[in-house]
């Protein structure tokens, strides 16, 4: 692949990102702006608050394949790792600084974990790990800044290991940290005591 096909293809990964889903969908079925309430923010947890569980999963859903979709393309492909990993931080990206939204948008945590596991099958292992996170301590927010953090951390575990590429490590961290970045009042409220938990029962409180 040519440097111009390259950026192309890192461009239509970023464009995919970007596309709110959740936004999307809100308008589509008349629910209003999810901007405007709870966390403000664009993710699936927000969604839950204003939405209900359907468009919430449907929102989950169709973030994760966004974030998905261009790595896997590129797999599929061969395009050189190098390429493949800044098509999944730029999935991430779009989805955190979108254009549609005045270059605003979601937390980057189901996106993320989208490019994740079409980077290696074996990271969604990290999901069960979010999943216990939040049971025990219902922060959502905590349990995705823990598991970004995690996936990063077992990657460069396996580059050492000369188990897969070093562009994975790099893409995985460049993407952890953008999701600990944008969660950063989340942590501020975590260190204040202050961070909402989500409901079982009763629906999501939680501001991640």
């Amino acid at each position: 692949m040519n440097q111009l096909t390259g950026l192309a293809f890192i461009a239509g990964s970023y464009v995919l990102g970007s596309l709110p889903w959740s936004v999307i969908l809100g308008r589509l079925f008349g629910k209003g702006d999810l901007r405007s309430v709870g966390s403000g923010s664009t993710g699936s947890t927000n969604a839950l608050r204003a939405y209900g569980p359907a468009i919430s999963i449907a929102v989950l859903i169709l973030d994760v394949v966004k974030g998905a979709a261009p790595v896997a393309l590129a797999r599929y492909l061969d395009l050189d790792w190098w390429w493949i990993g800044l098509a999944a931080v730029a999935a991430v990206v779009g989805h955190c600084w979108s254009p549609f939204l005045g270059f605003d948008g979601g937390k980057g945590v189901a996106t993320g974990y989208g490019v994740a596991i079409a980077m290696y099958p074996w990271f969604a292992l990290a999901v069960v790990a979010m999943a216990g996170i939040v049971f025990i301590t219902r922060y959502v927010s905590l349990a995705s800044i823990v598991c970004a953090i995690g996936i990063a951390v077992m990657a460069t575990i396996h580059s050492l290991a000369g188990e897969q590429h070093w562009q994975v490590t790099l893409a995985m961290s460049a993407v952890a940290v953008v999701i600990v970045w944008r969660h950063r009042e989340n942590i501020s409220r975590l260190r204040a005591g202050k961070e909402r938990t989500i409901s079982f029962r009763s629906g999501s409180h939680s501001s991640a």
